[in-house]
């Protein structure tokens, strides 16, 4: 980007699928997994995550979570 007001690009992942257990974060089956997208900013990845999140509201093993995909490209965004 070359703008006067340059926005620092944060990119982040939307994940989800179903849960081997309630208790933990290791999914039950990783070819099923959903990869809803890849986004530039925590607001967009969390309204995508949001509106997943909501349409599986009634399973109880299905979580979907937002990754902070810059933190691990580049730790020194770690506070953003």
């Amino acid at each position: 980007m070359s703008t006067s007001q340059e926005t620092k690009q944060l990119l982040h992942l939307v994940i989800g699928g179903e849960l081997s257990s309630l208790d933990g974060v290791e999914f039950k089956d990783l070819s099923k997994l959903d990869i809803v997208g890849v986004y530039p900013n925590y607001a967009a990845a969390h309204a995508a995550w949001k509106a997943k999140a909501q349409q599986t509201v009634d399973q109880a093993q299905t979580r979907y979570f937002v990754v902070h995909l810059h933190r691990l490209l580049d730790p020194s965004t770690a506070q953003s």
